[in-house]
């Protein structure tokens, strides 16, 4: 049923739209571009315009601008999301799939038309391939315990990587002591580069799940998620991409990509907290039985049993977050209205200008120096704990991230327990790096008490 117009209508894109061409992001599968963007290549990029979309990006903090330099914890939210959601709940708030009423309408065409801007953001086969959750944890475990419990017996194999979130962690631990399937992890080199040769000797017959990120959050690193679905297939085995950290940064396109299982969080991409999708193959979910069981996800119940519908009611199980998913949708369409090649193109651009100017900084270890980068720029200080470094920025109205990230194997792996991780989106601004630089400068220059 379709719904009239209420008035409600998203803003033009405050850069002009996306660039014609559709070459594959140097990110994701076309390699590295021959000259790194500079500063003045940039300037085409109307990143005032896009900051005026953020109200949040006025605050002051410790009466200094606030500068938000912790976008892989969570990104700000454009004035189109804020009013799509108010929009919702003064229009259209109901509960969906059922009702005879007008707001049951408006709620139901919001909520699925969210679906329908979510699988064309990903280049998804159709709309019953998109489930909506609370986030990209939630979706890992749905596929560890649904998924797994049902695929996964003793001495089955899990691959993972070193790079993984403890989200990618800690599910595939806990099904495997519930099913006896065997964790093994492919490593990085002291860069924090995937060594995809390692990984494909750790693939075989008995590996029945690859699980991997496609961007780390702690270090930045782009992994080639597209070679790590072929040596997967090779071997039978299904794949889940952990795309937290990828999507707002990189195109993706997971029909070319060919994962079994993608997951993401929308308040990564300028959408709200509280949801986030699974996107699942029509092979891969036909494998997968319910995970939770209540209202909506049923065809017919008896007091004997149920029969369940199919994807993607069939894992959604009871009322959603309708209005979250409506604004993320709003915020998917925002990122496109821009394009994602032009916002990779200028992120690329500040980390190249950053990473040099941050390093020259006597004392200053760069963490992560992958040969592919998005967003991240994680550093220790000599003399200096991470989190003291964390709060003199602030004092500067500098926000990053300081502390171990929720990856303490990669960290480890390169011998530190934290770190400070300034990560960069597409409102940043060069003149914000000068000043970031400035204050770690200076807290270099003064010292302090050993760590």
């Amino acid at each position: 049923m379709s719904v009239p117009d209420l008035g409600w209508a998203p803003p033009a894109a405050p850069s002009g739209g996306g660039r014609a061409g559709d070459e594959a992001n140097y990110y994701f599968l076309g390699g590295a571009p021959t000259a790194a963007p500079t500063r003045e290549d940039a300037r085409a990029f109307d990143v005032t315009a896009i900051r005026a979309d953020f109200p949040i990006l006025s605050e002051t903090v410790n009466g200094k601008p606030l500068i938000w330099f912790d976008n892989a914890a969570t990104t700000q939210k454009p004035q189109s999301v804020i009013d799509r959601l108010v929009h919702f709940y003064q229009h259209e708030n109901s509960n969906i799939h059922r009702a005879a009423h007008e707001l049951a309408a408006r709620a139901t065409d919001a909520y699925e038309d969210a679906r329908g801007a979510t699988r064309k953001f990903l280049g998804a086969e159709a709309d019953e391939n998109i489930i909506f959750v609370r986030g990209a944890t939630e979706a890992i475990n749905l596929v560890a315990y649904a998924w797994g419990g049902k695929n996964l017996g003793h001495g089955d194999e899990i691959v993972i990587t070193h790079l993984e979130h403890h989200a990618n962690i800690v599910p595939w631990q806990l099904i495997a002591q519930k099913t006896g399937a065997v964790i093994k992890v492919a490593p990085v080199d002291d860069a924090g580069n995937l060594l995809l040769a390692e990984l494909e000797d750790l693939v075989g017959p008995r590996t029945k799940l690859v699980a991997a990120t496609q961007v780390s959050n702690a270090l930045g690193t782009v992994t080639p998620a597209k070679q790590i679905v072929e040596i997967a297939h090779r071997y039978g085995a299904r794949v889940l991409i952990d795309g937290a950290q990828s999507v707002p940064h990189l195109a993706v396109n997971l029909q070319e990509l060919g994962a079994d299982f993608f997951v993401f969080s929308g308040h990564k991409i300028y959408g709200p907290t509280g949801i986030g999708v699974l996107y699942g193959s029509e092979d891969a979910l036909a494998e997968t039985p319910p995970w939770q069981g209540g209202g909506n996800m049923i065809a017919d119940v008896t007091l004997q049993r149920a029969v369940f519908q199919g994807p993607p009611n069939k894992f959604e199980a009871g009322t959603g977050n309708i209005a979250d998913a409506v604004g993320l949708g709003e915020a998917l369409r925002y990122v496109e209205r821009i394009g994602l090649d032009r916002i990779a193109e200028y992120e690329h651009a500040l980390l190249e200008y950053a990473t040099p100017r941050l390093a020259a900084i006597p004392g200053v270890t760069l963490v992560g120096t992958a040969d592919h980068k998005a967003s991240v720029l994680s550093f220790v200080l000599d003399g200096h704990d991470p989190v003291e470094v964390g709060k003199a920025l602030n004092a500067d109205g500098i926000a990053v991230r300081a502390g171990h990230h929720c990856a303490q194997p990669i960290l480890r792996r390169l011998g530190l327990e934290q770190t400070v991780r300034p990560s960069f989106a597409f409102y940043n601004t060069f003149d914000e790096i000068d000043v970031f630089i400035d204050a770690v400068r200076r807290l270099a220059e003064r010292g302090g008490p050993k760590a």
